[in-house]
């Protein structure tokens, strides 16, 4: 079996990656959580219609399927 030789930069980049994610864990941690604003309100939507109802555009495939 042959042994590779290990590329020492690709490590090193791992291990700044990983240390930098620590660092960013601690300065998260050391931070005051921020206050979100107030939503405001939702308006009160329309009631939709339920069931049947004629539009225009149903209107209009009527006239246009009519067999009389």
């Amino acid at each position: 079996m042959e042994l590779k030789k290990v590329d020492g930069k690709r490590r090193g980049f791992l291990r700044a990656a990983s240390g930098a994610g620590v660092l960013g864990t601690l300065a998260a941690a050391g931070v005051a959580p921020a206050q979100a604003a107030p939503l405001p309100q939702p308006q009160q939507p329309e009631p939709k219609q339920s069931g049947y109802h004629e539009t225009d555009h149903i209107r209009k495939y009527y006239a246009t399927a009519r067999y009389w």
